[in-house]
């Protein structure tokens, strides 16, 4: 197993590097990148607060010259120089890349902070958001899932399926939506707050007023997220638990006279697990930094999920590249605690042996 791990690890290289050599050559090739838009600031837009920030000091070269007609090519060449693009495109991504080895992200563009303090700042809500939802989904999906298995075919079972499917048929900034409008002033109730995590008054409370005050600004986007997530896994698990029961080995402990419950999570479980415990990173993942954009938009939350799209629309690269990595690792890095925890819950499987 310690091979195994080693080997995994030492992919997790090439794959960062392939991950950001992609994303580099298209983020860069496309229009609209930060000189330009200085430069369209500065003839006309702008042009108090650009010709300031630029008479700073100096980062993309040959970055649209239709845009640089009217300025003086050293003003243009400057401009390459504060936002470092005054150096041929491998010299960049060298640079950057030295730079990620150390963690050392740079500073964005337009918020005057360093990528990896923005990132400090942001992760508190979408910690708050992801790990708590995923808490959820599983907490509600893994038991219905097996109650649905064990009574498949019966009223309850055909009842919740139904719900599940209508559930999952909405999208989950949708259903945001009709939760404000319903719960949150937007016509009916007022029962819910409509923005962020915490009340201005949050210092002054109790330790207890503080705990109450986190959840009720959390009640409304967890309901968005953990409703609009948790029919997969439910209906995963409820088929998991099918397959495993008709088994040889599930019929030969009922014969032998074990109690229902006993075969079920004595001998079912363990097995039927697996294939949830394979998908726990990628969900997990999915809900702490892709899921999050829209829910976050809509109920005014400060997360990565924001930071990451306004990186991408005002062409911030450092903060772009930074999360990107960030991201990246930590997926992989989940990838691979989840192929450690299946061994843990089942030693047949050896992941060393099928390499062979």
């Amino acid at each position: 197993m310690g091979a195994y791990i080693f080997r995994r690890l030492a992919l997790m290289i090439p794959t960062l590097l392939g991950i950001l050599v992609i994303n580099f050559i298209v983020v860069q090739s496309a229009p609209g990148g930060p000189v330009e838009q200085m430069i369209y600031r500065m003839q006309g837009h702008g042009a108090e607060s650009a010709t300031a920030r630029f008479s700073g000091g100096g980062s993309e070269t040959g970055e649209s010259r239709q845009g640089a007609r009217g300025l003086p090519p050293e003003i243009v060449k400057r401009i390459e120089a504060m936002y470092g693009f005054d150096k041929p495109a491998h010299e960049r991504f060298w640079e950057m890349l030295t730079n990620y080895v150390r963690f050392d992200f740079g500073e964005s563009f337009y918020r005057n902070a360093t990528v990896l303090d923005l990132i400090l700042e942001k992760m508190p809500v979408s910690i708050s958001l992801g790990l708590w939802s995923t808490l959820l989904i599983y907490l509600i999906s893994i038991p219905l899932g097996i109650r649905k298995a064990v009574r498949h075919g019966s009223r309850f079972d055909v009842a919740s399926s139904s719900i599940i499917v209508m559930l999952y048929a909405i999208p989950g900034f949708l259903l945001a939506i009709m939760l404000i409008v319903l719960f949150a002033g937007g016509t009916y109730f007022s029962w819910f707050p409509l923005r962020g995590l915490t009340s201005p008054n949050f210092d002054e409370l109790s330790l207890f007023g503080k705990i109450v005050d986190y959840f009720w600004h959390l009640a409304l986007p967890l309901t968005a997220y953990t409703i609009s997530g948790f029919a997969t896994l439910t209906m995963l698990t409820k088929n998991s638990f099918l397959d495993e029961i008709n088994k040889q080995y599930v019929l030969t402990a009922r014969a032998k006279g074990l109690d229902e419950r006993r075969v079920l999570y004595g001998h079912v479980f363990r097995n039927a697990m697996l294939i949830i415990i394979a998908g726990f990173p990628a969900a997990f993942v999915s809900l702490f930094f892709a899921g999050s954009l829209l829910i976050e938009v809509i109920f005014s939350l400060d997360g990565l999920g924001l930071l990451g799209f306004e990186a991408v629309v005002n062409r911030d690269y450092p903060v772009f590249f930074g999360t990107l990595f960030i991201f990246t690792l930590i997926g992989l890095v989940m990838k691979l605690i989840s192929d450690v925890v299946y061994v843990l819950v089942d030693p047949r499987i050896d992941f060393q042996s099928r390499e062979h």
